[in-house]
């Protein structure tokens, strides 16, 4: 019964709400004050073609606030691209940043807002690897942050994670004022999102709480966080793929969503995300959702075999909806059924171009750059050990 619970993010959640930013700016209730946003989005169409970007950008008329554009964010965003957005949001004048896309929009926000009240070079201020280790002198440009899928909760904590692509390090990057002071959270915004990444973005959702929930780091309001957050994701993830225009298993996911932000705000996450942010530094291709996909099973299962917190996987096979579960392997049970149905349970590495030979480097990479991961992990993972759970994920 011991946490620290400090999220300061001001989160307005349900469908339409995306109506209400205007409320939030420059407003005598509102939390955001500024005359000119940075607006980040990705390099793709989606923004633009679903609408999501128009009614952002009335909404900022209606708080009298111009704004300038910055559309070069990528699946995994790069060191060169926020260093890029930071020089631009600076260059014209900008006073906050409204980050509007997936979670790799909303992270490339957070290291954008650092870089233009900062400058330099943003492995400056990565506490990893070979990150530099400073701490940045000032605090982040206010961020907004609007998601457009449900899956990464980077709305409502302060990490982002950043790719440099010279090293191939894919970390964390912090700094005084990237907690998003605005979240809104607004489930109309991920309705039109392409089924196999509705998938990918509900497991990276669903695996930030299972992750915590066997974490050595668990406590009881984490534990809290993360039962709600697994139970909304598992039991109607599959619904928004079969049935797109469901809005109401949507909410329940886009909740879920949120609620795995904040579990990793009082709780943590474990091994598995290094292991994977190692898959998809050498393999840019790869959606992070995706290759926690392909090592969920081999990685769960590791701790299964060695039977080391049996009753959180039986009680998390419960929350997934199998309630006669009864021992450990159940919970590898209901993550297989769930993959199947939604589509993603033949994943290959092999598509996206990864080779066994490259494990070694990938096992080095995912200590160097966020081992303090692996400290979480309810037993000890040797480098043999993260060896074969890449290589029993292989296809």
């Amino acid at each position: 019964m011991s946490f620290n619970f400090g999220i300061s993010t001001n989160a307005i959640f349900g469908e339409g709400k995306l109506n209400e930013l205007h409320t939030q700016i420059n407003a005598p209730m509102g939390v955001v004050q500024g005359k000119k946003a940075l607006v980040v989005i990705s390099n793709g169409k989606s923004t633009r073609t679903n609408g999501s970007l128009e009614r952002l950008e009335n909404e900022l008329k209606q708080a009298g606030v111009e704004y300038v554009i910055f559309d070069k964010v990528g699946s995994n965003p790069t060191k060169p691209v926020v260093e890029e957005g930071g020089r631009f949001a600076k260059e014209n004048g900008c006073d906050f940043v409204v980050a509007l896309g997936g979670g790799s929009v909303i992270d490339a926000g957070k290291a954008i807002s650092l870089m233009a009240a900062n400058g330099g070079a943003l492995w400056d201020y990565v506490q990893f690897g070979t990150g530099k280790k400073q701490w940045p002198m000032q605090p982040a440009l206010p961020i907004v942050a609007i998601p457009t899928t449900a899956g990464t909760g980077s709305e409502t904590d302060a990490g982002g994670v950043v790719t440099n692509p010279e090293t191939n390090e894919k970390t964390g990057v912090f700094g005084m004022g990237t907690m998003p002071v605005l979240a809104v959270i607004d489930p109309e915004l991920m309705m039109s999102v392409p089924a196999k990444f509705k998938a990918y973005q509900g497991f990276d959702a669903l695996f930030h709480s299972t992750e915590g929930f066997i974490s050595r780091q668990r406590n009881e309001m984490s534990k809290m966080v993360a039962s709600e957050a697994i139970r909304n994701v598992s039991r109607n993830l599959a619904t928004t793929i079969r049935e797109p225009e469901n809005k109401e298993a949507m909410t329940k996911v886009a909740f879920g969503s949120y609620l795995s932000g904040i579990q990793m705000c009082v709780g943590s996450c474990t091994g598995a995300h290094p292991l994977e942010h190692a898959l998809s530094a050498y393999h840019g291709e790869l959606p992070h959702g995706a290759g926690l996909i392909m090592i969920s099973k081999a990685y769960y299962g590791f701790f299964v075999k060695k039977h080391t917190c049996d009753d959180r996987f039986i009680e998390m096979a419960q929350l997934m909806g199998m309630e006669k579960a009864d021992k450990a392997e159940d919970f590898i049970t209901a993550l297989e059924n769930l993959q199947e149905a939604c589509g993603v349970a033949d994943l290959k590495m092999s598509d996206y171009g990864i080779n066994p030979e490259e494990f070694a480097a990938m096992v080095r990479n995912a200590h160097e750059t966020l081992g303090v991961n692996f400290l979480n992990d309810p037993c000890d993972l040797s480098d043999e050990d993260c060896m074969e759970i890449y290589k029993e994920s292989y296809r």
